[in-house]
């Protein structure tokens, strides 16, 4: 009795089952060649891993640069606090000579000065002229004629004008040192008293005039003009040997000078702090740019993205390119056969023995020297790199088409009396298509090395394009290489996955497409 009820239940769920014919749609979608590569090609772990990978690499190529809140071309700058020349300073220990009003003291006169002074004689003579050098004081000495006529005077300290433009007369620099070096608090000059403090203040009525100093202190710039405050404080930070010192002018700025002193010249140079606005180059990654700056103060993070915008496009296009070139000519070679195939093949020869990568070194050259346009560039590169990339391609068409044109299907088409375009494109081509998907999948990893390997080398895509090959070539020295990881690091590893996950993708696609794979 279990039997029979065994065997009834078996019956009974067989009926149940759908019973489909040979020519059934539902068996034939199911059995339908692209569902079994699509099968197989998800069954195979790593090529789907390739493929995540490039799906990752577009939408964050060419999304991600849709999103980005800056521009390829963007540039980044921060204020940066320079030392830049300010005025120069020396000790005044040579003679200094001021000549009188309509007097005749000239070069040759003031150097026989110097040499009465440094000889100790109180009179020189030239062209029977005799001019009476008289020491005022250590640093101070009248030039005068025999009638007592004072034609000008040498000096070593120096009087400078307190009010920017005020030109200083004669008398009153001759009657201002001759009181300073006697000590004494007032004098008169051009009908006018001044008083003259200790420290070597000139005052008019209570108002500042000049000031002496042993300092000469000369500002680069000549519509500078350095203040008596100013002059005062620095003479002190260079009698007191120091390195800097901090300056608040009369509208309350506070500035930072660097003195350097030049032990050859006997002077020294000030160097102001100033604020410049320059580009933020290598900036470390931050809240505002997440892998930092390069060199040019641009976003790393968004010329990332660019350049792989551009290496994918060029890697595609380059591979259509190669592609329609190799399969129109592998296709006519393959079905023709004889001088037709003789012709195609020796071509292909030719191209491979072409030395690709000097000629493309060449050119790269020969339009850097005539300025091309960086976008009809980018165009040259595409077209040079397809073309010269076909012969493979068409070699790979035409060896499966030489089998191909002997089956069966095609003995069919002619005998049906199909034109020769429609046996080679509808029905020989598209039994090779398999084939050119894995061969282009795999090429497009090979085509994106090879554009940034010209990037690198300054020959590929030029600036403001970005790509992989010429954001690595950023890494010019040993200095970024070890201490800007954010700069070449990241292009490095998107260059790496990339082409990997092409080639994960081409493995997988081939596997895919074997029909003797059992998975």
């Amino acid at each position: 009795m279990d039997d029979n009820k065994n065997l009834n239940s078996e019956s009974t769920a067989q009926e149940a089952e759908p019973q489909y014919s040979l020519n059934d749609d539902r068996r034939v979608k199911v059995l339908s060649p692209g569902a079994m590569v699509a099968k197989r090609f998800v069954r195979n772990r790593t090529a789907v891993t390739g493929l995540v990978i490039l799906i990752f690499m577009f939408l964050f190529s060419f999304v991600g640069g849709l999103i980005t809140p800056y521009k390829e071309d963007q540039q980044f700058y921060r204020t940066e606090y320079q030392n830049k020349p300010y005025a120069g300073a020396v000790m005044n220990e040579e003679l200094r000579f001021a000549a009188a009003e309509g007097q005749n003291f000239s070069s040759v006169i003031q150097a026989q000065v110097v040499l009465a002074v440094t000889t100790g004689k109180d009179s020189v003579k030239y062209r029977s002229v005799t001019y009476h050098v008289t020491e005022e004081g250590p640093s101070l000495y009248t030039v005068s004629l025999d009638d007592g006529t004072v034609i000008g005077c040498a000096y070593r300290d120096v009087v400078t004008s307190s009010v920017a433009g005020q030109k200083l007369s004669f008398d009153l620099i001759y009657n201002a040192l001759k009181a300073y070096t006697n000590g004494a608090n007032a004098f008169s000059a051009d009908g006018k008293e001044y008083s003259l403090s200790d420290g070597g203040l000139i005052e008019l009525n209570g108002s500042e005039v000049a000031f002496i100093s042993r300092y000469v202190i000369n500002p680069i710039m000549a519509n500078e003009f350095l203040s008596r405050d100013f002059q005062e404080q620095l003479s002190a930070s260079l009698e007191n040997g120091d390195d800097e010192f901090t300056f608040v002018d009369e509208n309350g700025v506070e500035s930072v000078y660097t003195i350097n002193y030049k032990a050859s010249f006997k002077t020294w140079d000030i160097l102001q702090a100033t604020p410049s606005r320059v580009y933020d180059t290598y900036a470390s990654p931050s809240s505002s740019h997440w892998l930092g700056t390069d060199r040019n103060g641009m976003d790393m993070l968004t010329r990332l993205m660019y350049g792989g915008r551009v290496s994918l496009i060029i890697g595609f296009l380059v591979e259509l390119i190669a592609t329609v070139l190799g399969v129109i000519l592998g296709g006519i070679a393959g079905y023709f056969g004889k001088w037709v195939d003789n012709l195609i093949m020796r071509i292909v020869d030719i191209f491979y023995c072409i030395p690709s990568m000097p000629i493309i070194i060449i050119l790269g050259a020969a339009m850097d020297a005539m300025s091309v346009d960086p976008t009809i560039r980018m165009a040259y590169l595409m077209l040079i790199l397809g073309f010269l990339g076909w012969p493979g391609m068409a070699r790979l068409i035409r060896g499966q088409i030489l089998s191909l044109r002997e089956q069966e299907f095609m003995t069919a088409t002619e005998a049906t009396g199909l034109s020769v375009h429609r046996r080679i494109f509808r029905h020989l081509i598209p039994n090779v298509i398999p084939q050119i998907i894995v061969s282009v999948s795999m090429g497009i990893g090979g085509t994106i090395i090879t554009e940034s390997t010209l990037s690198f080398l300054g020959l590929g895509v030029k600036f403001p394009f970005a790509s992989w090959g010429n954001i690595i070539n950023d890494v010019n020295n040993t200095f970024v290489l070890t201490n800007f990881w954010f700069i070449w690091i990241p292009a490095g590893v998107c260059l790496l996955l990339t082409v990997l996950a092409f080639n994960l993708v081409g493995d997988g696609l081939r596997d895919a497409f074997d029909p003797k794979m059992k998975r």
